[in-house]
């Protein structure tokens, strides 16, 4: 089986040696699923489990570990090219709408224009035949200037823009007038917690549900409020045990996040989980602008088109671009109602979106607000909860065993250290009998 990667970047951040609390507090990931990922990351990618005289367990890995699983696992190394190919595939896809909007535009025009050139010599003829007259010629639809009609002065202002960082060019742009740039709370769920699991990481593996509750969308009404069964999906994820107070007051501690591998100070965390609002593009409003108009030529084109197109007859006397643009018509006329529909719908719908997203965060910013201002009864369960508080950090000299040395060589270095603090007890004792002695014979 191959290595969850969330778990192999936890342990890359981490400094390569690990417990399960660390990987779970820097990943957000369940305790036991943390602890099953490090025991297959260990045994696919040669890490070594070091044990402490408390029992507790260190995972060691080699720095190398994912050049070691690349050519270990075809998997892994399919996954890495993919990711690699899919970069290229989906930027190709972004571009394409653009190409299909100017594809669409140039057909488009092109066939207006030669239908209305074929009407004009036609005109032409007829009126040389009866002795002359006028014909009206729509200028506007063979000119150049729709373009600039549309988006005046875009030569000067692209250059200027395109000075900015992480500008989007033109073909960019039309991808994200017409679908966005994707979730911006597509890792909501992973930020949700790993910041509870800071939390409790930083205040020495013992809450209270207020300390947790700004970081959960719902935290139920009546019963389910009052007996904090929200509380209930933190404690099945972190391996938490509930303890009740004197006074009948719940508080939690969660021992797997209270050992450490080393010394980690507390890590800032938000004071409440805050959903980012969505965008309707990361285009420029000139961008916008033109895509907008862009779309709107086209759709107005192919109406027109369609209206030159009515009886048929054109098309088969003309063929060519002209037939090729009547056999596809409804296609082209279906993108460029698409074109605008689509942002429309989306505009409506992120508005709608981004207001439940709003009262969401205003209903954690008070919970958060409750526990800057605690009252007495919210103090007395934060005071309890600390007498859970525990820190323990495994060091090379807790280790009573590890898997990197052979067994003979643990059981020598066991019996050293057994030695080692027999002979300091009775150093130790040695000198309190002699300092008694000394006391009694003054």
């Amino acid at each position: 089986m191959a290595p969850n990667p969330t778990i192999m970047q936890a342990v890359e951040q981490l400094g390569y040696r690990v417990t399960v609390g660390d990987v779970a507090t820097q990943s957000g990931l369940n305790v036991s699923l943390a602890q099953q990922g490090l025991l297959t990351l260990a045994s696919e990618a040669g890490g070594h489990m070091q044990v402490a005289e408390s029992g507790e367990i260190v995972y060691q890995f080699p720095k190398n570990f994912r050049t070691v699983l690349r050519n270990k696992f075809w998997r892994l190394r399919l996954q890495a090219w993919w990711q690699r190919v899919w970069r290229v595939l989906f930027y190709l896809i972004r571009i394409s709408f653009g190409i299909v909007l100017i594809l669409s535009i140039a057909i488009i025009f092109l066939s207006i224009f030669i239908i209305i050139s074929m009407i004009n010599r036609d005109s032409d003829d007829r009126g040389n035949r009866s002795g002359g007259g006028m014909v009206y010629i729509p200028r506007f639809w063979i000119s150049p200037s729709w373009y600039w009609f549309f988006y005046p002065d875009y030569t000067t202002r692209y250059q200027q823009r395109r000075h900015e960082k992480n500008e989007l060019n033109f073909l960019e742009a039309i991808f994200s007038f017409l679908f966005g740039d994707g979730n911006p709370n597509a890792n909501l769920e992973e930020q949700r917690w790993q910041s509870i699991a800071t939390v409790i990481r930083n205040n020495s593996g013992a809450v209270v549900a207020e300390q947790i509750a700004p970081y959960l969308d719902d935290i139920g009404s009546g019963y389910a409020q009052e007996y904090e069964d929200y509380m209930l999906p933190v404690l099945t994820r972190f391996n938490g045990q509930p303890a009740v107070s004197p006074q009948g007051q719940l508080v939690y501690h969660f021992p797997e996040l209270q050992a450490s591998a080393a010394q980690r100070r507390s890590r800032g965390v938000a004071p409440y989980l805050q959903e980012s609002l969505w965008r309707f593009s990361a285009a420029s409003s000139g961008q916008i602008a033109l895509a907008a108009g862009l779309g709107l030529l086209n759709f107005v084109g192919a109406v027109f088109l369609g209206y030159l197109l009515a009886d048929g007859a054109i098309a088969a006397e003309l063929g060519g671009i002209v037939a090729f643009a009547q056999g596809i018509y409804w296609l082209l006329l279906g993108y460029g109602t698409a074109f605008l529909a689509v942002p429309l719908a989306r505009y409506f719908w992120i508005k709608a979106r981004n207001q439940r997203i709003s009262d969401r965060n205003r209903q954690r910013q008070l919970r958060a607000g409750t526990l800057a201002n605690p009252d007495a009864t919210l103090q007395q369960k934060m005071a309890y909860a600390k007498q859970f508080s525990a820190n323990t950090v495994i060091t090379q000299e807790d280790l009573i065993y590890s898997t990197e040395t052979d067994l003979l060589e643990q059981e020598v270095e066991r019996s050293d250290k057994i030695d080692a603090q027999w002979q300091r007890r009775l150093s130790q004792s040695h000198g309190d009998r002699e300092s008694v002695d000394n006391t009694g014979g003054t």
